[in-house]
């Protein structure tokens, strides 16, 4: 989480089309997205930082293929709590399973939702028996695998 303090923002179609650029492909050098964008390298210089500043952009990352680095199984786990006032003490420890990628607190039938790569299916099975199900506060959990990703994508902000 961002722990700088978030100051207000208005956006303008500037940003938004920085922002679009960057989500496309964040390695894009400054002086390109000021090349798409219209503007100076400079002025995306200055928005990027105002926009962190903001809070807007949290972070960057490089995103990974997980198959060619020999996770070849991507699952979703929907956890059912013993009592919903035990999502923080759970959440704190579902943090530390490494194979966990992505962990939201839902609505509907499942307390939590997870997403989760492992090597194969004996590591889904070491990672769920071993480590997810001997949380405290976990009732039960259901699996998903996913046999393919099929999107993944920013939102265009710009529409």
């Amino acid at each position: 989480m961002n722990t700088k303090p978030q100051l207000p923002y208005e956006f303008d179609k500037t940003d938004l089309k920085i922002l679009e650029i960057l989500t496309q492909d964040a390695k894009k050098p400054y002086t390109e997205v000021a090349k798409k964008a219209f503007v100076s390298p400079g002025t995306v210089h200055v928005r990027m930082n105002k926009m962190e500043e903001a809070g807007i952009i949290e972070k960057t990352t490089l995103r990974l293929n997980y198959a060619k680095l020999g996770y070849d199984i991507t699952a979703f786990i929907g956890i059912y709590l013993e009592k919903s006032a035990l999502y923080d003490q759970v959440l704190n420890k579902l943090k530390n399973i490494p194979e966990i990628t992505s962990i939201h607190y839902t609505t509907g039938n499942y307390s939590m939702f997870v997403k989760i790569h492992c090597r194969d299916t004996n590591h889904l099975k070491e990672v769920l028996h071993d480590k997810m199900q001997q949380v405290e506060g976990i009732d039960r959990t259901e699996t998903m695998i996913s046999l393919e990703e099929s999107l993944d994508r920013s939102l265009n902000l710009g529409s």
